[in-house]
Order: structure tokens, then sequence, then C-alpha cells
């Protein structure tokens, strides 16, 4: 629902590079049954939202993309409880997208409050989408068991950056990281990692109980070669772009291996309710102080430069546009 009120938002106007994004009016969403209103202080910056731009996902245009963000309860649906006006929260938006925008409506199941004092609100922004994911892939997907040995590429990247810290809470033993370029090692190792290695030299690393593979290509293929007996590989990305990996169901099956997918839109779209769960388990995590998320703030109307940042793979971390509150 909307009404006649205009909001700032960022839009997909046309499916292409970074250029293609447009600031543009839009109407302020209203909250259906079970739905919140959220005043967008920050929205999260993620690969996935590239994704959307260049037209991997199908879109309806023009669309206004956004998978995350913090903010102020701005108002409740019908049956939404728990949640006051006013409030601080975090919150997934990934389901129907629109973080990108002054205010935006989500599952009240999405929305999880947080306080300013242990969590600011820039810091929660970057966590409902790549802290949750590492808290699903590795219990709900791969279901680590304590002591077990994980292998994570991209190790510097927001998704990376909370798996490797992500299977320490959950009881990991060796944790080893990826990355693409020696300059990115000394960062990765901030982020709960024993070891850090060149993806390039990923035959030397040995063999893991679960690896988590965002980056596909050769990559994937070198990564089911590198799972131990009864190991787990979760695909989660594509971010080579580099054309799909077949994995040969026979290899599986005489190497007792398993190969898994996820994906955090449908997964959210089909349980809300885990996804949530998982969202407040981050929440508390990075409260706590247990999840460092480091944070680079830029302008909205830098969005430009936040895609062209990200899509260059020169990032560490996580990048957060900042939204004035209406």
């Amino acid at each position: 629902m909307s009404n006649n009120l205009q909001m700032k938002a960022i839009t997909i106007p046309e499916f292409g590079p970074a250029e293609v994004l447009r600031g543009a009016a839009a109407a302020i969403p209203e909250p259906g049954p079970g739905e919140v209103a959220i005043d967008v202080a920050y929205a999260g910056a993620n690969f996935a939202e590239i994704l959307y731009r260049r037209g991997v996902v199908d879109v309806a245009l023009p669309f206004v993309p956004g998978i995350e963000v913090s903010g102020y309860v701005r108002a409740l649906g019908e049956g939404v409880e728990g949640l006051a006006v006013g409030q601080a929260v975090a919150a997934l938006t990934i389901v129907a997208g629109g973080g990108y925008a002054e205010v935006v409506v989500t599952a009240a199941e999405l929305v999880v409050p947080v306080d300013e004092r242990s969590l600011p609100l820039a810091t929660a922004a970057a966590l409902p989408s790549n802290s949750t994911t590492a808290f699903l892939v590795l219990d709900r997907v791969a279901r680590i068991e304590p002591g077990e040995s994980v292998l994570v590429h991209a190790a510097a990247g927001g998704v990376g950056s909370q798996l490797g810290q992500a299977a320490r809470l959950l009881g990991a033993g060796r944790v080893v990281g990826t990355v693409g370029s020696p300059e990115k090692i000394a960062v990765a190792r901030t982020f709960g990692y024993d070891e850090v290695i060149v993806r390039d030299r990923l035959a030397e690393a040995g063999e893991f109980d679960i690896v988590v593979d965002m980056v596909g290509g050769p990559t994937r293929q070198a990564s089911v070669e590198r799972l131990a007996p009864m190991g787990r590989m979760v695909v989660m990305g594509n971010a080579s772009g580099a054309a799909d990996v077949g994995v040969s169901a026979n290899e599986l099956w005489f190497t007792n291996k398993t190969v898994s997918g996820f994906n955090l839109a449908a997964f959210a779209a089909a349980d809300p309710g885990a996804a949530g769960a998982a969202l407040r388990r981050a929440v508390a995590a990075a409260s706590a102080g247990q999840l460092r998320i480091p944070v680079e703030t830029l302008p909205m109307d830098q969005v430009i430069e936040a895609h062209r940042r990200i899509e260059s793979g020169s990032t560490t971390g996580k990048l957060a546009l900042a939204v004035a509150r209406p």
C-alpha cells in the first residue's frame, strides 16, 4: 500500500552498469498486516544489489534495491507486536528490496530491536545480510560440529568477514580463509581466521569439513577437491562472474561429499521466522562485542561510487549508505 506522500529513493530504471542508478521521488509505503514501516537511517551496500542492477535477478523496473537497513520504526501494520513506533531497529529487506530509500516496509519477523548504546545504527545496517547469512550457512545448512575445519573464500569481504567469526562462535577448529590478492591477507586475518592464503594456492590448503564458496568458477571445482570425506560445501554466490560449474553427482556419491546451495532472499521469503531468529542471534553477538563489523559510510548520493568499489573487489568489510531520516 502507498499514499501520496513522497520520499527520496535510489532506483534501477534500467539494467546496466553502476551509472544507471538514479535518485528519484517515490511514494512512501505503508505497512500491511504483519509488516513494519521503517524510517531508514542507513542502508547496507552489497554485491546482491549489483546483481539486481545487472539484471541477474528478474525484477520489475523501476526497482528500488536495498536488502538491509537500520533505522526507526515509523508505523506498525495490523497484528504486529513486540515493536514500538520510534524504536531503533535492524531489518532484512531482502525479500522485496526497497532499502535504498527514506522509508521501507518489511515483514515484522525480519525486524529486530537494537540498543544504540551497544550497537550504532551504521553497524546495525551492515549485519542483517552478512552476519545472518553466516550463522544460517554454518549452522542450518552445513550443520557445523564442534572442532570441525572450515574454509571460507573471499574472507576479507562482507560476508567472508562474518563467516570466520561465526565459525569461531559455533565451535569450529581450524578456520582458513582465501583472498584474491596478497594485499587482503592482513585484513582477513582480523576476522577470526587461523590462516589466510591467496586463492591460487588452494591446492596446498589441505582438507576441510566445510567449505563456503561465493566466488564460483574454477574455485568451485577446486573447493570440491578440498572437501574431506563427509565434507559439505555451501555455494552462495558467483562473485567471479564465471560460467556455471557442474559438479559430478557420481563424484559426490563415491567420495561421500555434499554440495548445498543457500540464498538468503529465498530462505527469508520461505521461512521469515527462522531468518529473523538468525538475525536476532547476529544482533546479540554484535551487541556483545563478539562480532567485529567494520563499516565505512557514504552519503546515499554516492551510491554509484559504492557499487563501483564493490564490483572492483577493492572493498574490505562493509559499506553503508547514510540515508536522511524524514
